[in-house]
């Protein structure tokens, strides 16, 4: 796909939106069900079925997904998927790329064992890997916007506010 492409292939969204701002808000929803065997929750992807269980690190077998893991995963789709994007919007040519994203977290603090220890992630970094002969000043422009753009990476820079609530059945 090129820039060209990309543009009419967005055109009508970004004219609807621009026209009706609300039809831009969509809430998009996940759902998982808790399993009644084991320390473990099925999560419906809408492609396949993604069993999250305990860390390791926190006593889990490490046969099932670990939340934490799953949340860098999806940080490193979004900002593939937005560079892609991006680069393919401003016609800068990639050759090949892969993106990495790594996160601290000390599992004192999931575990309650010091109330010090932070529950979640300290810090996580994201790495660009990439081939492609584009200039230094179109790099940055990719980088830029592509942190702009990324709805993770965002969210994670600027948490919304959240909200819990328990339904009994």
């Amino acid at each position: 796909m090129d820039s060209a492409e990309l543009r009419a292939m967005q055109a009508p969204y970004k004219d609807k939106y621009k026209s009706d701002p609300d039809a831009a808000i969509i809430t998009l929803k996940a759902q998982g069900s808790i399993d009644e065997s084991k320390i473990a929750c099925k999560v419906e992807t809408g492609r396949a079925l993604a069993v999250a269980g305990l860390h390791p690190a926190t006593g889990g077998s490490g046969a099932e997904l670990c939340s934490g893991d799953m949340l860098l995963e999806a940080l490193v789709a979004c900002a593939g998927v937005t560079l892609k994007a991006v680069a393919t919007a401003l016609a800068i040519p990639l050759k090949a790329g892969v993106v990495r994203a790594e996160g601290d977290l000390d599992f004192r603090g999931t575990l309650g064992v010091a109330k010090d220890a932070p529950v979640g992630f300290r810090e996580i970094r994201l790495t660009f890997d990439l081939d492609t002969e584009a200039s230094q000043a179109q790099i940055d422009s990719l980088i830029k916007l592509t942190e702009r753009y990324c709805v993770i990476f965002q969210t994670l820079a600027r948490p919304p506010k959240l909200g819990l609530a328990i339904n009994r059945d």
